[in-house]
């Protein structure tokens, strides 16, 4: 997904030459729905990028969800956070917050605590998608893997889950794509059994899936089309769409 950011001009090639490896590893970037897509709700994701949303009109070409960034690592809150949270529920479109992690930054713990208090929260509604992490390659430095080794990066991610479950309720969402996964974890199937996957591949078909996962709650499948933002589809039916937001 987009940073918020303005890297320096070295990150700033950095994070270009990342976004076309992850293009290249993942498949050319979709602006027209997959095969799979058919009977599936579509939503987005959107972040400070898309500025103030239009909200009624994208819920007129099809928004059924959408997934907000609220926060990065504990410095960083999206300015436009409360119009496109509450735009998205006054359109009658379901929706949820996400966490940029950086685990270079802080623990697990305290950027769970610090995205719950500003915005990551989930009320059993319907109307409210269970929190999201948002967990890629680096987008600010040559070391994907955020200097962390396979072990403490599962360590990193328990910690955060353990901490938005504890606030919450409910065990986060998990944004990620099967390369990093593999790379970064180890292909870990620790979270598997217990968190929604919410797989990032720009491609026909969502391909291969991080070890434990059978199936994909969320896909990511192109970065831009007739939504603001990244598209996405819900594995299930509008009714299943609503159950899971209610947990």
């Amino acid at each position: 997904m987009a940073r918020d950011h303005k890297p320096s001009r070295r990150r700033a090639r950095i994070a270009a030459a990342t976004s076309v490896a992850a293009l290249t590893l993942g498949g050319t970037a979709l602006a027209e729905l997959p095969a799979q897509a058919a009977g599936k709700p579509r939503g987005h994701d959107v972040s400070s990028h898309q500025k103030k949303v239009n909200w009624q009109k994208a819920r007129n070409k099809g928004a059924r969800f959408v997934y907000v960034k609220a926060t990065e690592s504990t410095t960083y809150r999206n300015p436009y956070f409360a119009q496109q949270y509450n735009g998205a529920r006054n359109a009658g479109i379901i929706r949820g917050a996400y966490h940029f992690a950086l685990p270079n930054k802080s623990s697990g713990a305290t950027q769970a605590s610090y995205f719950v208090r500003n915005g990551g929260g989930w009320r059993r509604d319907g109307w409210t998608l269970p929190p999201a992490l948002d967990i890629e390659y680096n987008p600010y430095s040559s070391k994907k893997c955020y200097g962390l080794s396979r072990s403490k990066m599962v360590g990193w991610i328990s910690s955060f889950s353990n901490e938005v479950k504890r606030r919450t309720g409910r065990r986060p969402v998990i944004y990620t794509n099967y390369n990093w996964w593999k790379r970064c974890t180890g292909n870990s199937g620790a979270f598997a059994t217990n968190h929604a996957l919410w797989l990032a591949r720009y491609d026909e078909s969502a391909g291969s899936l991080p070890k434990g996962w059978s199936y994909w709650t969320f896909w990511q499948y192109g970065n831009s089309g007739r939504l603001p933002g990244d598209q996405n589809l819900f594995n299930g039916s509008m009714t299943q769409l609503k159950r899971f937001a209610r947990g």
